[in-house]
């Protein structure tokens, strides 16, 4: 039986590997400084949480096969150096994926947005349409137990390709290390503004991605990014490239979008044009695995979307809430274009709050101008204490204005305040959005959406 010791078991990519392997029949064992819900519990579940937080290297012996380092753990851990002492293989989890993956078909989805959702469409479809495969998504899907799968028997491994660190020891981003046969990029919005300190630098992530790619492979790319319409032309010009942008499409007055295959109209469960752009990504990965378009429309159709993505958290008849993962421009400005879009008759609430690294940055505040000039009333929160966590220069409601460029933005700094002020809304009228990566220091937002809709 493998034995694998995980140092930093508690995030959410690491943990979810562990449970793959726990699930394969490895023996794992894992330690951290702090493990909090959802991935402790599922730890627990599963019989792997550690049995005392903190890090012990007593825990390290060469009878372990192998270490799996996670990005939260640091160079001078000490479980870490006692295995780089004793000669123990040490693998960051994208290495491991590979491993795991190197004698499969490799399908990478990359981008600086919409990645989750993309891998989140490939695996729906593979799932209505009986394809086995292995996978590693970044959010819970319905209809899947766990967000990563490592089966001997499966031929394909479909990856969620995440640009950041692989970890302390090895500073690749870390899709440069999955060498995919079949890949597909979003579009490039600079983030990480900790690790890419210049735009310049981040979009050279993506030209080294494109030329890790089996030349003999293929690589769907939205058209419609600049920047990809720029680098992606010019960047390995033996790979088979596949641009796609949006597809036709209507609303219905019931607010029903409609996406169109020739003459067929295919109704979907989600809705927003960077959704249907994401769709015609997914098609064009479908399409190298030999599945026909009608097959996946078929299959699509019933697609409801991956977890905290323009996810609806409570409606009644007059009002819905949405809570969405967006926190960088790019993606605040695509969910609230969508939720606009999609009921125009309806005004807008929308709320977001600046919660990474690269938001909370004052030098990257200017990025946000004009991200959410579609809401009708806009509403970004901050809290003092994470900037304080993160070791950043403190930011004030002002700078955040100027940022977003917005005379009439709501700058809250304490989460009560910002609740008392949306529940003291009348949502006769509109709905609401909610975009965070976090959850608005602590609150429960479908217990918070209740609240709203039962006013």
């Amino acid at each position: 039986m493998e034995k694998v010791h995980f140092i930093a078991i508690g995030g959410s990519a690491m943990h979810n590997l562990a449970i793959a392997l726990h699930k394969k029949g490895y023996q794992v064992t894992g330690s951290d400084d702090e493990i909090f819900d959802p991935s402790k519990g599922r730890l627990a579940s599963y019989g792997i949480l550690p049995q005392s937080m903190g890090w012990d290297a007593n825990r390290i012996n060469t009878d372990l096969d192998s270490i799996i380092l996670g990005m939260h753990a640091r160079e001078d851990n000490p479980e870490l150096l006692r295995a780089q002492e004793l000669g123990i293989k040490i693998f960051s989890y994208p290495e491991f994926l590979y491993e795991q993956s190197k004698n499969k078909k490799r399908i990478v989805i990359g981008g600086s947005h919409g990645k989750t959702t993309i891998t989140a469409m490939i695996l729906h479809v593979f799932n209505q349409l009986n394809m086995d495969c292995d996978y590693m998504v970044g959010a819970k899907l319905d209809g899947f137990d766990v967000m990563v799968k490592l089966t001997d028997n499966a031929k394909i491994m479909v990856i969620e390709g995440d640009e950041y660190l692989t970890s302390p020891i090895d500073r690749r981003p870390k899709f440069h290390l999955y060498k995919p046969d079949i890949a597909i990029l979003t579009g490039i919005a600079w983030d990480h503004i900790n690790v890419f300190p210049t735009f310049e630098n981040y979009v050279d992530q993506f030209r080294i991605f494109i030329e890790l790619i089996n030349p003999d492979g293929a690589l769907a790319y939205c058209e419609l990014d600049e920047h990809l319409a720029k680098l992606v032309p010019k960047t390995a010009p033996n790979l088979t490239k596949l641009p796609y942008a949006i597809p036709q499409y209507e609303i219905d007055d019931k607010g029903q979008t409609y996406i169109f295959d020739g003459k067929n109209s295919i109704g979907l469960k989600v809705f927003g044009e960077h959704n249907l752009m994401n769709i015609n990504g997914a098609r064009l990965v479908c399409n190298e695995l030999e599945i026909s378009n009608s097959d996946f429309y078929q299959a699509i159709s019933s697609f409801k979307g991956a977890s905290n993505r323009l996810e609806l958290i409570g409606e009644n008849k007059n009002t819905k809430v949405y809570k969405d993962f967006a926190h960088s421009p790019s993606k605040l400005n695509a969910t609230t274009n969508a939720v606009k879009q999609q009921f125009k008759n309806k005004k807008l609430v929308a709320c977001m709050e600046l919660h990474t690294f690269s938001s909370l940055n004052a030098d990257f505040l200017d990025q946000y101008a004009g991200a959410m000039d579609l809401a009708d009333t806009a509403i970004v929160y901050f809290s003092k204490h994470a900037i304080e966590h993160k070791k950043l220069k403190m930011i004030s409601p002002d700078e955040v204005k100027k940022g977003f460029a917005r005379k009439d933005l709501l700058v809250f700094t304490d989460s009560h305040e910002l609740q008392s002020y949306l529940k003291s809304l009348d949502y006769s009228d509109k709905n609401l959005l909610i975009m965070t990566s976090g959850n608005l220091d602590g609150v429960d937002l479908k217990s918070f959406a209740t609240e709203i809709i039962n006013k």
